[in-house]
């Protein structure tokens, strides 16, 4: 893999330079795939090494790294030196680049990439990922699609790296909506309805008892009161919002099956009750509690009493708030697990509110607060079923598995599949994931169906497809082939870029776990797929001989491999046929 030969280059600059070779590792990176003709495998960024020095230096970049190329020599490893603009390049002896990529991803499997140079002396953490949160008592609304699936990707990504991670589902099952749902439910709930279609029913609920309330002071009055014996642990509300909470959890947990994702820990706002009182007395004890003419309770985040930096606390009556709720829980997370990162995955309209759990949390005097993270995202525009404008994501999902089974019933090779509705499912979650995932976490995307289906181009139908093909070649030519190659049977151009863009997985991973973005993957598997949809053109297995047969299956598994481990962090079942 890619480790091996930056640590060789690595080795030989390290004695021209005099620094050690762990110095230099991280400034040799592989070079991406271009369609210019290919200039190196390997290129050091000479301005890396004079980060520290003095702007002069600087200005004369490119002599200094043609002195530098001058004084390095080609070896077993390094067929050829040459210079780029700042850079030093290195290009590797085409044979054994061959046998040591395909031989790695054959003996690293799942963990080809993981174990690269790039990783090493990773400490290893306890990592607490909170996402999905949905709120208990509405349909599962896909603005919570994004949290879902991005929080189980960077809960993937941690563990794929050797961290300890705990998921935990932060349900919004507390507060002043349950307030108004005990009330309308007392007024236009039914029993049985609440049984056959708990979800849909409680939404039919809280959407009427809302338009009621609007125009009825007495039903809001109602719904405070109905809150305030929550609060107060009355027994009677608390059994029906235990029911309400029940079942919506039940249906959740179906939901979260069919997306392939689990969690550690459900947990929820209406654990922190009582714990946020004694949030309260802490804030009051340190004097940090402020009381306003209002009668509510507000922390002073500026100390200067400037009213943009206030963040309330307490209701006028004394019951809690999200923020209140939010810093019980992060501190009682902190005694349960004792994390080492703590990472919330909610829309970019929640900065601000987290911005100001972390301080509070540091004026408290935590100091863990600063390993606390906020990973934003943005919102997702036009997801429209043929029913109109989706509100919920089982909609969203029945559709995509709906289209799917379309699409491959005009397919051929659809017939032959035990259970298509499970791979239409697959295909159709890879092609909503992907499309999710290409752009930047924080950039809003205008959602399009058509796009989304597209077996040809940057689409998740696209890798699934590329999966399905190279499986079923290995399926039919397999079981002759699949003991020894000759490297020497694959230096076409096509067999070369292949081995080349294998080389910087590890790099693309690396890139990954810094910046939490999924897109720096899904970049990389698209062109994987690409190369290799070129590659099955033009590399033939059917009447090649024997040796040759055999190196093309060897470096089409090889793909095939990546491909899968790339997709499975990304949250994607592979499926192997199509």
């Amino acid at each position: 893999m890619a480790c091996s030969f930056r640590r060789s280059i690595a080795c030989q600059l390290s004695r021209v330079l005099d620094l050690p070779p762990e110095n230099l590792i991280k400034s040799i990176s592989a070079v991406p795939i271009s369609k210019k003709e290919e200039v190196a495998d390997f290129q050091l960024s000479v301005d890396s090494l004079l980060e520290n020095n003095s702007d002069h230096l600087r200005s004369d970049i490119h002599i200094q790294a043609t002195r530098l190329a001058e004084k390095l020599r080609c070896d077993t490893v390094v067929s050829e030196i040459s210079t780029g603009q700042g850079t030093v390049n290195f290009k590797i002896n085409r044979e054994l680049l061959t046998k040591t990529v395909l031989q790695q991803v054959i003996e690293d499997g799942s963990k080809y990439g993981l174990k690269s140079e790039l990783f090493s002396g990773l400490p290893q953490k306890k990592i607490v990922v909170e996402f999905s949160s949905p709120n208990v008592a509405k349909k599962f609304h896909v603005g919570h699609l994004r949290s879902t699936i991005i929080g189980n990707f960077i809960a993937n990504l941690k563990e794929a790296l050797g961290h300890q991670v705990t998921r935990i589902n932060y349900l919004g099952d507390w507060g002043m909506q349950f307030g108004l749902l005990g009330t309308g439910f007392q007024l236009f709930g039914y029993e049985e309805k609440l049984q056959s279609n708990p979800l849909q029913h409680l939404f039919e609920v809280y959407v009427q008892v809302n338009k009621e309330a609007a125009d009825n002071k007495s039903i809001a009055k109602s719904a405070h009161e109905f809150f305030q014996r929550l609060e107060m642990g009355d027994m009677q509300a608390l059994a029906l919002w235990q029911k309400f909470r029940d079942l919506s959890i039940e249906e959740y947990i179906r939901i979260y099956k069919r997306l392939g994702i689990y969690f550690d820990e459900y947990s929820g706002e209406s654990f922190y009750r009582e714990k946020s009182q004694e949030v309260l007395k802490l804030l009051d004890s340190k004097g940090l509690l402020l009381k306003t003419i209002k009668g509510t309770a507000v922390v002073d985040l500026s100390g200067n009493g400037d009213p943009s930096s206030v963040c309330t606390v307490m209701r006028s009556d004394g019951t809690s708030l999200y923020a209140t709720r939010d810093l019980a829980a992060a501190i009682d997370r902190m005694d349960k697990y004792n994390f080492d990162t703590m990472i919330y995955v909610t829309d970019k309209g929640q900065k601000k509110h987290f911005q100001q759990v972390f301080q509070m949390l540091k004026i408290m005097g935590y100091d863990w607060a600063e390993r606390c993270q906020h990973v934003p995202f943005g919102v997702v525009q036009g997801m429209k079923t043929r029913t109109g404008d989706v509100t919920f994501l089982e909609d969203v999902l029945n559709e995509t598995r709906l289209r799917m089974l379309q699409n491959m019933a005009s397919i051929k090779t659809t017939k032959e599949l035990e259970s298509p509705q499970e791979t239409a499912e697959r295909v159709g979650l890879a092609a909503l994931i992907i499309q999710d995932f290409r752009g930047l976490l924080l950039s809003d995307y205008q959602f399009s169906w058509d796009r989304v289906f597209q077996s040809r181009g940057d689409t998740g139908v696209f890798l699934q497809y590329t999966h399905a093909r190279l499986h079923s070649l290995e399926e039919t030519f397999g079981c002759g082939y699949l003991n020894d190659f000759n490297t020497a049977c694959l230096q076409e151009p096509q067999s070369v870029s292949i081995l080349r863009h294998l080389l910087r997985f590890d790099e693309v991973l690396y890139r990954s776990s810094l910046d939490l973005q999924p897109r720096h993957i899904v970049s990389y598997l698209l062109t994987l797929s690409h190369l290799a949809a070129v590659a099955h053109k033009t590399l033939q297995i059917k009447d090649s001989p024997p040796e040759v047969a055999g190196a093309r299956l060897h470096l089409f598994k090889a793909v095939r491999s990546v491909l899968a481990n790339g997709m499975k962090l990304l949250g994607i079942t592979p499926v192997c046929r199509m």
